[in-house]
């Protein structure tokens, strides 16, 4: 594994984010709250450039008419299809109430849907990318 310097903590502003290459790949490195996540820019619906989405808010679980937003900087929204993932889980954000339908089933695991990880390591104000 190699260490490559991707950015400084100044050039990543709080709820923004910095698109770097590395090795022929692109990673969005986000500042939530202060804390830096690395995300490969690819969305795994249909590999969109996910982290040129929008750092945005979510809808929170509510009750029917009522739209609470909440978690505001710490969303992207793939700006293809809307899909929204947690910019420090990675997760992809889907709404529990949301009714499923019988259909086949191909993997048990959720993890597909999720953003990869960039791993990514802080000294002083400089930001290492490892792969």
């Amino acid at each position: 594994m190699q260490k490559y310097l991707v950015a400084t903590k100044s050039e990543v502003p709080e709820a923004s984010c910095k698109i770097v290459k590395v090795k022929n790949a692109e990673f969005g490195i986000y500042n939530i709250k202060g804390k830096f996540y690395a995300w490969k820019n690819a969305c795994p619906h249909f590999g969109a450039p996910v982290c040129k989405g929008r750092v945005t808010s979510t809808r929170l679980p509510s009750n029917v008419y009522e739209y609470k937003l909440g978690r505001e900087g710490e969303i992207v929204r793939c700006p293809w299809h809307g899909w929204e993932f947690d910019l420090i889980t990675g997760e992809h954000l889907v709404d529990p109430n949301t009714k499923l339908f019988q259909g086949k089933l191909c993997s048990g695991d959720a993890t597909h849907e999720n953003l990869e990880k960039g791993v990514l390591e802080e000294e002083e104000d400089r930001l290492y990318l490892i792969l």
